[in-house]
């Protein structure tokens, strides 16, 4: 068995006994603390996550304020990419296949903000999103809305954190962050790089969901269950 797997399963025994234990099940002061602890690329933030005015892949305009409620899983792409991008989406894509047969799906939207809006349409991130296996059901593709600049959503790239710098052949150099916001539209965690658990996204994710729900001592059971199938 790989290390990182072993690794893996060893962080999802914790993570088991926690959800287990009323007096942590809904603590995300815990959870933070075991991946501080158990995965090198997760980095706390708490901070405002920047707004933005967009539209979606059948043009339907979409701001930041109108995900609140939602714990949002945020990144961005460009469909010419032939490298990260790509694998980026295949990350969330793994994650939302995880999340979504809990209660948590109805609780958490997926955002993919292109930054390479004049050749990334409504269409062609249509296309993208299928091709990729998404679930457009609570995840949203966004570009420009007509009339904004080229350059919109590569500002507000850069409001993340994240430089996506334009070179001479057309593609773009930039890192790789995933990015997870509260329902109050708080930025709460950055997960850096291809490289991450999506255990740890899945368990970040969850604690945020069950932050606003009943204290009846016990997570979600659709992650428990999860959890146990990979325990074994």
């Amino acid at each position: 068995m790989k290390v990182k797997n072993l690794k893996s399963i060893a962080f999802a025994a914790t993570i088991l006994a926690a959800l287990a234990s009323p007096a942590l099940s809904h603590s995300l002061d815990y959870v933070e603390q075991q991946l501080m602890e158990n995965e090198d690329y997760f980095q706390p933030v708490d901070s405002h996550a920047p707004d933005f005015a967009l539209e979606d892949a059948a043009g339907n305009p979409v701001e930041m304020a109108d995900l609140r409620g939602k714990v949002v899983i945020l990144n961005f792409i460009y469909t010419n990419c032939g490298d990260f991008c790509p694998l980026h989406t295949e990350l969330l894509a793994a994650l939302q296949a995880m999340i979504n047969p809990t209660p948590m799906r109805d609780r958490v939207k997926f955002v993919t903000i292109t930054t390479d809006p004049s050749r990334d349409t409504g269409a062609v991130l249509a296309e993208y999103s299928k091709a990729h296996g998404a679930d457009l059901g609570n995840w949203l593709f966004l570009t420009t809305q007509q009339g904004q600049p080229e350059d919109t959503t590569r500002t507000v790239a850069k409001g993340y954190g994240l430089e996506f710098t334009q070179t001479e052949d057309g593609e773009q150099m930039h890192g790789v962050v995933t990015h997870v916001i509260d329902q109050d539209g708080r930025l709460k965690a950055r997960f850096h790089g291809l490289k991450v658990q999506p255990l740890s996204i899945v368990t970040f994710v969850n604690a945020l969901v069950n932050r606003d729900l009943p204290d009846d001592g016990h997570g979600d059971p659709g992650l428990l269950d999860w959890l146990k199938g990979l325990l074994g």
